[in-house]
């Protein structure tokens, strides 16, 4: 299966706030999944949240690739090439 250079490329990388949403911590408000960014380790709230602040992230840094923070899931997702792979 071929995959997009974004995903082959990314690493790990250690998340700036492992307690939560960074912007929701901040607000004080809720979300429903979280969503780490390989390439600066921002830890944002999903689509699914009403903040939606890992993709207002990318939309914001052009960060191209996150990976599920919640715990179980393992799979990486790009926003640029619209492709999610499972790890």
């Amino acid at each position: 299966m071929n995959i997009c250079t974004h995903l082959k490329n990314a690493k790990s990388i250690k998340a700036k706030t492992p307690q939560g949403c960074e912007e929701c911590l901040k607000l004080g408000d809720e979300w429903v999944h979280l969503r780490l960014c390989l390439t600066c380790g921002h830890v944002g709230c999903c689509d699914s949240s009403k903040n939606k602040h890992a993709t207002k992230h990318f939309k914001k840094t052009k960060h191209p690739v996150i990976k599920s923070f919640e715990f179980g899931e393992n799979w990486k997702y790009c926003y640029i090439d619209d492709l999610a792979v499972a790890k």
